[in-house]
């Protein structure tokens, strides 16, 4: 039987991640289970899977997430120390589902296993990509794309040249607001940008995506994991999202991959890698879909856009600097603080500042280095914040 463990199982990725294994119990011993608030779900889930531990962020939780498995003969634990003490427990194949800044350090310790890693965490590539990459090749790990469109270029790659690539095409819904007039963005609510109009995803996820924050950071994490040159990334938005990317070849080929928007799709293609097993998702009736749009995106409704690439041209710890600022941002939105396009006014100041200390920049991508510029970062954005409500 193949250990796995679930990094944020409790999430939309955790969850399909879930439902894929249930459906072959035969085949997995799962070791891990780790979650946050939703405790409900999380020991549901451990008693269904008879994972060997479930563990919970909050420390406080830890009370009612004893009670709940009692008797179940799962191990229960809390606290950030206890998840990556989870991610320590040897496993064979680990999903990294947790959302944040808060995936890296788990996510380098279960590397650190030889681990096949499951990458959905997108701050982990973002932060510090060099590290990640560096550590699995460092304990014989490998790292997996699971974002549909990094796992749909991986997939393009397969038996390719990567130095016969000449662009990468990466698609984006345009989440939200898409078609809304840009002059109406900034009176746009929360719940209005919570909705997304192809995915059914968590609400930050959601957000990210109406902001382009989400694409912004998948653009980095596509430099950092397959090395391309920032010039030749491109974002493209496809309203249908059954184009999950492209790549672009020195013959002027260009290889699409289509599929359902359906997550369990990349899941499921790096749980069963290297080979390919049935899937439970929809089959496209091509003549029913009849057409798929393109379109490019506008600078002045998606700022997160030029940022990364900032971020890109920066180099350095300027992407810890960015994902600490954008979460706060975002926290900021969801309490009420910010207005929908301040997020972007947020993240830009903070970057501003920060960067413009290049002995912080430059400093070695080590998880304490990261640990540091990430709270410097939330502490500068925060303060932003602050007088931005002055």
């Amino acid at each position: 039987m193949r250990k796995v463990s679930i990094l944020g199982a409790t999430g939309s990725i955790g969850q399909n991640t879930i439902d894929l294994i249930r459906r072959a119990p035969e085949r997995y011993n799962v070791v891990a289970l780790t979650g946050g608030r939703n405790i409900a779900q999380l020991a549901q889930d451990a008693r269904a899977l008879n994972a060997d531990i479930a563990v919970t962020a909050y420390t406080e939780l830890l009370g009612d997430l004893r009670d709940a498995l009692y008797g179940s003969g799962v191990d229960v634990a809390a606290g950030e120390a206890a998840i990556v003490e989870a991610a320590d427990r040897p496993a064979d194949w680990v999903m990294s589902a947790i959302v944040g800044a808060a995936g890296l350090p788990p996510g380098l310790q279960a590397l650190k296993q030889g681990a096949t890693l499951a990458l959905a965490n997108k701050e982990s590539l973002v932060t510090a990509g060099p590290l990640l990459m560096s550590e699995a090749k460092k304990h014989g790990a490998t790292v997996l794309p699971v974002d549909s469109e990094h796992s749909a270029v991986f997939q393009a790659l397969v038996g390719e040249e990567i130095s016969n690539v000449e662009r990468v095409i990466i698609t984006a819904s345009g989440g939200a607001f898409r078609d809304w007039p840009v002059e109406q963005l900034a009176g746009a609510t929360l719940e209005q940008a919570s909705t997304h109009p192809n995915w059914a995803m968590g609400q930050r996820i959601t957000i990210d995506s109406a902001t382009m924050f989400n694409k912004a950071m998948e653009v980095i994490e596509t430099k950092e994991y397959f090395g391309f040159d920032p010039e030749k990334i491109e974002v493209i938005i496809h309203p249908e999202s059954l184009i999950h990317a492209l790549v672009g070849f020195c013959d002027g080929a260009i290889m699409a991959h289509v599929g359902p928007a359906d997550m369990r799709h990349a899941i499921g293609y790096a749980l069963h890698w290297p080979e390919r097993a049935h899937l439970p998702v929809e089959r496209l009736d091509l003549a029913q879909i009849g057409m798929l749009r393109f379109k490019e995106p506008e600078p002045v409704r998606y700022p997160a856009l030029r940022l990364a690439s900032e971020v890109m041209k920066i180099g350095g710890l300027s992407g810890a600097i960015f994902t600490a600022a954008k979460e706060e941002a975002l926290d900021g939105f969801i309490a009420g603080a910010l207005g929908f396009l301040q997020m972007a006014t947020i993240v830009e100041d903070v970057l501003s500042q920060l960067c413009s200390d290049q002995s912080l920049i430059k400093a070695e991508i080590s998880l304490d280095n990261v640990r540091q510029v990430d709270h410097l970062a939330r502490k500068r954005a925060s303060e932003a914040i602050r007088r931005l409500q002055a």
